[in-house]
C-alpha cells in the first residue's frame, strides 16, 4: 500500500469528451485536440503542491463510443497505477458519465482510494466554461486525507457544478445548464462553496486490509424496457424472445406498477421460467419500487420480477452486466440484485 506523503500525487486519465474539445474556426464543430493543452489551460494546476501525472486516451472517446471494453481499460489502468496514485480522476463526456461510474464502483471491489469523474459543458478553451473549475475541484477531492492519512472520499463518483455525488446514484439531468448531473435518490457526498464541505456519515468506509480487486468481465446480454400506455404484446414479445437474453431492466410506473393485462403478466413470467432475470425500476427520478404496495404490483412480484428498490437505470443495467460477467445463476443475480453490494440502493 502507497503510506501517505506530504505531497498527494494523482493520475489524471482523459477518455475524452467536451472538456478537451476546441471549436473548430471553419466549421463551428467540436473537435478534439492534444490533451497537453487542456492542461496549458488551467495554468492554475501548477499552485497545487500534487505531482499530477496523465494518461490519454489516444484516440479520444466521444462519450456516446463508450463500451464495456473500455470500463476494464480504466480499471486496467487504475490497477496498474493502483500503488503509485493517491487519487485518480477521470475526465470524461457528459452523455455517458453516470454510466461509467456505475460500472467502475462495482468493477473496483475493495476500493480504499477516490476515484472521481467529471468534465464540462462547455469546452476548456471557452471563456465561460466549467470545465476549469470542476477539474480543479475534483483533483483537489481525490487529494483530500483525513489526519490518519486514509482518503476522506475512498468511493466512484462525479463531480460536477459543485456537487460531489456517489457514481452509481447519479443521472444526467440537463444538457443546456451546468449542473448536468443529479443524484435524486441519494444526497451529495460533499459541497464545494468557499470551502468543501464533506458529508462523512453518507461516505462508504471501505475494509482496509482488503486489497483492491478489480473485475474486467462484463456481459452485456441486457435490454431495458420502459413501459407506456399502449405498448402492444407483440413489441414486448419480441423483445423478451431477443436470441442469447439474459435481463431486463424493466421501467414501470410509480412506485413499480404495470399493466395488469393477461398477456403481459404470461409473458413476464414465460420470460422468467427461461431463466431471465426481469428487475423492476421506476421511470420516476425520485422514489423507490414497491411492489407491495399496489394490485398492478403485486401480480409483478407473484411472477418472480425482483424489486430493483431505488436503482438509477444506468446501475441497474451496469450491475446486471457485472453480475452476468460472473457466470452468476439467475438465483444468485436476482439474491445479489437484492443486496447492496456497493451503496447502489437504499434498502
Amino acid at each position: 500500500m502507497l503510506l501517505p506523503t506530504p505531497t498527494p500525487s494523482i493520475l489524471l486519465i482523459y477518455t475524452g469528451g467536451t472538456i478537451g474539445m476546441i471549436e473548430n474556426q471553419e466549421t463551428g464543430t467540436l473537435e478534439n485536440f492534444d490533451f497537453d493543452q487542456v492542461l496549458s489551460y488551467v495554468p492554475e494546476l501548477k499552485r497545487f503542491n500534487y505531482h499530477i501525472s496523465s494518461y490519454q486516451f489516444d484516440p479520444p472517446i466521444d462519450s456516446s463510443d463508450m463500451e464495456p471494453t473500455l470500463w476494464a481499460k480504466l480499471v486496467r489502468i487504475i490497477n496498474f497505477n493502483y500503488d503509485f496514485y493517491d487519487g485518480f480522476v477521470i475526465l470524461h463526456g457528459t452523455d455517458t458519465m453516470s454510466y461509467t461510474a456505475s460500472a467502475l464502483s462495482f468493477m473496483l471491489e475493495n476500493l480504499s482510494k477516490p476515484v472521481i469523474l467529471t468534465g464540462s459543458q462547455l469546452p476548456i478553451g471557452t471563456l465561460r466554461t466549467d470545465g476549469k473549475e470542476n477539474l480543479i475541484t475534483s483533483i483537489e477531492i481525490a487529494a483530500a486525507k483525513n489526519p490518519d492519512g486514509t482518503a476522506i472520499v475512498p468511493e466512484v463518483c462525479i463531480f460536477f457544478e459543485n456537487l460531489l455525488m456517489r457514481g452509481n446514484r447519479t443521472t444526467k439531468i440537463n444538457a443546456e445548464n451546468f449542473n448536468a448531473f443529479r443524484s435524486f435518490n441519494y444526497p451529495p457526498l460533499a459541497t464545494a462553496g468557499v470551502h468543501i464541505i464533506y458529508e462523512p456519515h453518507l461516505i462508504r468506509k471501505p475494509a482496509p486490509e482488503k486489497p483492491l480487486k478489480p473485475h474486467y468481465s462484463l456481459d452485456t446480454n441486457v435490454v431495458v424496457l420502459s413501459l407506456f400506455p399502449g405498448i402492444q404484446q407483440n413489441f414486448i414479445s419480441s423483445i423478451l424472445h431477443i436470441p442469447g437474453l439474459k435481463a431486463v431492466v424493466l421501467r414501470t410506473y410509480g412506485s413499480g406498477n404495470a399493466p395488469q393485462k393477461e398477456w403481459f403478466i404470461k409473458l413476464i413470467k414465460d420470460a422468467i421460467d427461461r431463466d431471465i432475470v426481469i428487475v423492476n425500476i421506476t421511470q420516476c427520478q425520485l422514489g423507490i419500487v414497491e411492489m407491495k404496495r399496489y394490485e398492478t404490483g403485486m401480480h409483478l412480484m407473484g411472477t418472480g420480477v425482483i424489486s430493483g428498490y431505488d436503482s438509477t437505470p444506468e446501475s441497474a443495467i451496469t450491475k446486471l452486466m457485472f453480475l452476468l460477467g460472473h457466470e452468476l445463476s439467475p438465483r444468485e443475480i436476482k439474491v445479489k440484485m437484492n443486496s447492496c453490494l456497493i451503496g447502489e440502493i437504499t434498502k
